[in-house]
Order: C-alpha cells, then structure tokens, then sequence
C-alpha cells in the first residue's frame, strides 16, 4: 500500500476521530506541507540510505569467543523503503526489513536480509507477496518477538504479524488462526509465568477504542477487551504485573490536518487530549480500570513494572515531555529521562521520580522479570541534539536500580549502536547472568558488527563481534530466537 493509498484509507476514520479543536484549525494546515520532491531526507541519506538488496553471506570473520552457550538467531527489524518518497516519507512508516545471524557451536554460520514481502514491496520487486490474512496495510517493520514455536514480525496500528521460518524467506501474515480481532501491537509483554503474551492494540481507522488482546501459549487470542478512548492515541507499548495490565493513553493522537498535508504519517501531538494511565485488572473488563490523571507527556516504550506489597504499583519508563509538535519525519524530542513512576489506585495518584537524567531509549530488562522485581535495566544513550539522536555516537547504559549506580559501555569514535538486548546465560542463570547482544556500524558507515557483550563487564570490550562488511541501517527493536 502506498503512502497516497493509506493516507485516502485512513481519512474516514480521522475525520470521525479528530476533535474540534484540530478540526477548526483545518484553516491553518499550510504548515503542514509537504517539502518540494528533491529535498534531501535526513532518514533516507547517510547511514540511513535504505540498502537495495537481499543478501546471504556465511563466510563471516568473528573476532574473539563467541560463547558456546548461544545458539539461536538474532533477529533485528526496522524500515527500510523500496521505493521512498521524501516529501511524505516518516521512518516509522517504511517497508520492513529483517536482518539476522545464525549462531551455533561459537560460529557465526550466516548472515541474511530479507524484507517482509508486503503487497507493495512484492510488486516493486516482482516477487510474490506473502500469503496470508491482511488488515488495514501490510507493512510490518517494528519488532520480532519469538511465540508459540516461531518468530514474528511485529507491527502496530492496522497490520496481523507476519510469522517468518528459520532462514527469513519464509513468510505468511497471520493473525493467529483467525482469533486476532483487528490488528496486533509491536509490543507484547510475555508474562514468564504463564508464557501468555499481553498487548493493547489500537488502530488508526478505530480512534474511539483500543483492544487488550491475551495470546494463549499456543498462539491463539483467548480473551479480549474492548476499552473506549477518545481522538484515536498512540499506544506503542505497554507493562504488566501480577495483578494489572497499564495503559498508556497519552496526548500523541490521530491528527486530520497531518493526514490532509500528505504526510506519512498520521499522529501529532494533541494539547486537547488528556493523559491517563489506567490499571485494568488482568482478568477485568474495560469497566474495572482505575483511570488516574498525568500531566501531559509521551512514552514510547516502558522497561518493566512490578505490584508493591502495600498495593502500590511501579512503572520504570522512558518519558518526554511531548512528542510530534515540530518535525514529522520522525522523533522530534530528547527525553527527560529514565523515570520511575509509583501509583496508587486508591489515592488515584503517580509520584514521578527520575532514575538518570541522561537522555536514553530502547530500555531493555532481563525478560525473565517482567512483571516482577527487578534489578537491572539496560538503555541505548542518546546524543544532547535532537537533530542527531538517531546518527550521534552515544553509550550503552546499564543502571542497577538497586545501589543506582550506572555503568556505561563505549562504543568508540564514530560507531553507532543501536538497541541492545539481554541474553541470559541458561534459563536458570541470575538475573544479569548474560549477555548484551545488538548491532553496531562502524565508523564511516562501512561495515556492520553484531557485538556480544558480558553484562556483568559491560564498561569492558566485547567478547565477540561478528563483522559484516556492509552497512545495516539505523532498524528499531531486535530480539534473540533460541533455537
């Protein structure tokens, strides 16, 4: 689906979805323009320029021991356009791309990427689509997530997964054997007890509701709820704990004048729209969530949330103070920082407390402690200018919530990391038993690493790194798919 098609495809639901503030200042959406067709695309130019083709390489040079333990696939997904207009080009919009490595017995045995064959990316490349149930579009370039004996693409706001076999070729959109109502979410939060996946999904087309979908360990929806909001937020990521599932409804919202410019993507922030959190019981319906007010901010992504003995509830997060009130073509704002939020049902009440004011993303746990206590989080740094912060060299942090010190990995002049996950050592390994695992570019641009970093010496150099000798661009989320 092109931008032009999914712009027109979403114009029905905008207009019922925008309030009359946003719609009474129709008059004024010159602004909102898009740029003249030659302008440049600071994401589509750089380290950003999208690669043009799938390769597979197995002849790949490891410098020092990967470790034996490791055997399985890192898989990391993010846009990469077929075809990009830079008039209405937005990264969170561009055609899908996996990339992974294949590691067993402390080899490196491939390397390969492969898009995600949307209708669009298939007609551009004269392949076939993959098969499989479609929603409102087709493009899935968000996360990876492995359930119920796959792997999954992931994507928010109007697409079904797409579940993909081992070598990436493989592909079908599935929405679940037909018990997925709508569209999925791009962050699902496993319940490690359980092994059932949580998620809140919304839909652009649908601003009056969002979903909170429980995804069985075979793969199938079990339980749904239907949960009314109003100008259509954008929920990208959730929490969970033993007793509640967190919403974040937050003033980034569908916006009518953003999908009339032609811009690629539908979502600005929204002063008229107030922020909540809601605390729905785990097996509660939309009627059972305490509801309680925030000042206005925006979230992307939360690290972990566990319940207090007294009843209280914790919630670490990622938060800014707004998010898409200048620039659209991606990410407009630095954060205030890596915060923990304490709620109170009863006094309907958060107490904000930052954690490290260092500006920082893609916040990563331990997944065995979702949900419960924790220790550690980890977290890419970002650059102090906003116009840099997805091409500045910035460190991994790791931040021992218990003693609150923080301890940084460097990455070197030049090399831009992105997001790192935890890999434990054995499943009955303690917590921070592992390692850090994500991909690295190098200097200029002109070679990728995959570095294995030992979490308890992470200010120390990598144990491993697996060279490639392209650049992979600038993706979003990865993940490690035991084998």
């Amino acid at each position: 689906m092109t931008v032009a098609e999914r712009a027109a495809m979403l114009m029905e639901g905008a207009v019922r979805a925008v309030s009359s503030p946003v719609i009474s200042g129709l008059a004024s959406f010159n602004r909102w323009r898009l740029p003249p067709r030659d302008a440049p695309h600071p994401l589509l130019t750089g380290i950003h320029q999208p690669m043009t083709e799938e390769l597979t390489l197995t002849d790949l040079v490891v410098e020092g021991v990967i470790p034996p333990e490791l055997d399985g696939r890192y898989a990391r997904i993010g846009p990469n356009p077929v075809d990009p207009d830079p008039r209405s080009y937005h990264f969170f919009t561009g055609d899908g791309m996996i990339h992974g490595i294949r590691i067993a017995d402390g080899r490196a045995h491939w390397y390969r990427n492969r898009w995600i064959r949307s209708n669009a990316v298939a007609k551009a490349r004269g392949v076939a689509p993959a098969p499989g149930p479609r929603h409102i579009f087709d493009t899935v370039n968000t996360s990876i997530l492995g359930h119920a004996g796959g792997a999954y693409a992931l994507v928010e706001a109007g697409s079904t997964p797409v579940r993909f076999g081992e070598e990436l070729d493989e592909q079908r959109f599935d929405d679940f054997a037909g018990t997925l109502p709508g569209s999925f979410t791009a962050h699902p939060r496993r319940d490690p007890a359980t092994g059932e996946l949580h998620a809140i999904c919304y839909e652009a087309t649908d601003p009056n509701r969002v979903r909170y979908n429980v995804i069985d360990t075979p793969g199938k929806v079990r339980r749904s709820v239907v949960i009314p909001v109003s100008h259509g937020p954008l929920i990208h990521d959730c929490a969970i704990t033993d007793r509640f599932v967190i919403i974040l409804d937050l003033p980034l919202t569908l916006s009518l004048r953003t999908v009339i410019s032609g811009r690629g993507f539908p979502y600005r922030w929204n002063p008229h729209h107030a922020a909540r959190l809601g605390l729905l019981p785990r097996e509660g319906e939309a009627s059972d969530i305490i509801w309680i007010p925030l000042d206005p901010c925006f979230v992307f992504h939360t690290a972990n949330a566990y319940d207090l003995p007294d009843g209280r509830v914790v919630l670490d997060v990622i938060a800014y103070e707004r998010m898409f009130s200048d620039e659209n073509d991606g990410p407009d704002a630095n954060p205030r920082g890596f915060e923990r939020w304490t709620i109170d049902p009863a006094a309907r009440t958060v107490k904000q407390r930052t954690l490290d004011h260092t500006p920082q993303e893609l916040p990563r746990i331990d997944e065995r402690r979702t949900g419960r206590a924790y220790r550690y989080s980890y977290a890419m740094g970002l650059p102090t200018e906003i116009g840099e912060t997805l091409v500045g060299e910035a460190p991994l942090f790791k931040h021992d919530l218990e003693t609150g010190v923080s301890t940084a990995h460097d990455f070197g002049p030049g090399r831009v990391a992105g997001e790192f996950m935890f890999v434990p050592r054995n499943p009955e390994a303690e917590e921070d038993d592992g390692w850090l695992i994500g991909l690295v570019i190098e200097a200029g641009g002109v070679g990728t690493s995959l570095e294995i970093i030992d979490a308890r010496k992470i200010d120390q150099a990598p144990v491993a790194a697996i060279r490639l000798p392209h650049r992979v661009p600038p993706g979003i989320h990865g993940t490690w798919l035991a084998a």
